[in-house]
């Protein structure tokens, strides 16, 4: 068996040659699905607003004059993060604000962070009306508190601010949605050209006769007259006739 018929070789530059011919396709495609892309982060797409409310983990009555003062408001950040998502709380502000949602569907629009290097307790709730959003974390913020001051045995955390009234959404963000929109239509157009003409095994040239038959090219018939040599691509049938011969 001939070994050159047990392997593709790929002519990186050839690739190249045809995707550059076919550059209104990927065009094309880019536009396309940055278009849906946009279409739907404007006009289908729920718009997601955050609230972010802030508060101190140590007490008014809790002084910073000594170390183990410190150490004990660092290592209660972990403790008060853990309190606020808890089922308790959670679900004592669904109550409150008679939400129809489950406790597992609350804790996914609650984010808590602690900032580096600080005793300061993040709480973030994301809605889709910016009002709601506002409501429930200034609810989450005031139940924790309570539940932290019954569990700890002390007085409540310190309340830096409530949560902010939102004004734009934070999610969609349009403009990546169609920059992302516009890499993926180029992507998949470049990946069926690609593959169309891998999967293209016609022989159109003297040169494909050698690459895939293994065989030298003796002559050629030319052209007649009138007729117009076509650059190699999908779906171009031979224009020539070749005499091949070992």
């Amino acid at each position: 068996m001939n070994p050159q018929n047990d392997e593709i070789e790929i002519d990186l530059l050839e690739i190249l040659y045809v995707i550059k011919s076919k550059i209104l396709i990927v065009l094309a495609s880019m536009l396309v699905a940055g278009l849906l892309t946009g279409l739907y982060s404007v006009c289908l797409a729920e718009p997601v607003y955050e609230s972010t409310a802030r508060m101190y983990i140590l007490t008014k009555t809790t002084s910073l004059t000594s170390l183990a003062d410190i150490q004990m408001g660092t290592s209660l950040t972990q403790d008060y993060k853990e309190l606020i998502t808890s089922r308790t709380v959670v679900e004592q502000v669904i109550h409150d604000l008679d939400l129809s949602l489950t406790y597992g569907q609350m804790v996914e629009r609650i984010n808590v962070e602690n900032p580096s290097n600080t005793r300061i307790i993040k709480i973030t709730v994301q809605d889709n009306v910016a009002e709601d959003a506002k409501t429930m974390v200034d609810q989450l913020m005031e139940v924790s508190r309570e539940k932290i001051s019954s569990i700890m045995a002390t007085e409540a955390p310190s309340v830096i601010e409530y949560g902010n009234l939102p004004i734009s959404p934070v999610s969609p963000n349009v403009l990546k949605n169609i920059i992302i929109g516009l890499a993926l239509g180029a992507f998949v157009a470049m990946a069926v050209i690609v593959i169309l003409f891998m999967m293209d095994d016609t022989v159109k040239t003297a040169d494909d006769v050698e690459k895939y038959l293994g065989l030298n090219t003796l002559t050629s018939i030319p052209l007649r007259e009138g007729e117009q040599k076509h650059k190699k691509g999908f779906g171009k049938k031979k224009t020539g006739k070749e005499t091949s011969g070992k």
